[in-house]
């Protein structure tokens, strides 16, 4: 135990030598500098949104240039005389005229899948009584269980005897009369 203690007391006279060289050795502090001023005497004013955002805006006007990328040299096997051939029709991107009703067979097939409905067998029908599970009580362990209240704490302290002799007393002791 005394080791520790002289353990402790060596590494802090070490910290408190190596703080006081430090000072000593730290060359004196320059004065703060006073802020730049104006020829009229005042501090400058700080800008405002405006200004600053004329100064963002202008940092922005300067786009970059964009790299263009060098044409592929083409062998003469891969070489193709696009001035033959004349230029594919082009189809329009969107087709303003398309009807989902008349070419898409959404209808076609609800109408298919109702009749058939008719004919297959309704649940009703397919169920059977001795495929049915039946577990009581499974869930019960998820039941709340019902809380007592102060009321029914108090009724059962009262019903024994040994307990209501202990509240007697107590009472007697918190219900001074004098």
């Amino acid at each position: 135990m005394e080791i520790k203690v002289i353990l402790w007391i060596v590494i802090g006279l070490f910290y408190l030598i190596s703080r006081f060289r430090k000072k000593a050795n730290a060359p004196a502090a320059p004065p703060p500098q006073q802020a730049p001023q104006e020829h009229d005497g005042q501090s400058r004013k700080p800008m405002t949104f405006e200004e600053l955002l004329r100064e963002i805006e202008g940092s922005k006007k300067a786009p970059d240039p964009v790299p263009h990328p060098e044409p592929r040299q083409t062998s003469e096997s891969e070489a193709y005389d696009y001035e033959d051939e004349p230029l594919p029709e082009r189809k329009p991107l969107e087709d303003v005229n398309y009807d989902y009703r008349k070419e898409d067979n959404i209808y076609a097939t609800y109408e298919n899948a109702k009749a058939e409905a008719f004919y297959r067998p309704s649940l009703e029908e397919t169920a059977k009584l001795e495929d049915t599970i039946i577990r009581f009580k499974e869930f019960k362990s998820y039941a709340g269980h019902k809380k007592t209240g102060a009321a029914s704490e108090y009724i059962s302290e009262l019903k024994n005897p040994t307990t209501l002799k202990k509240a007697f007393v107590l009472n007697e002791i918190l219900n001074r009369k004098f």
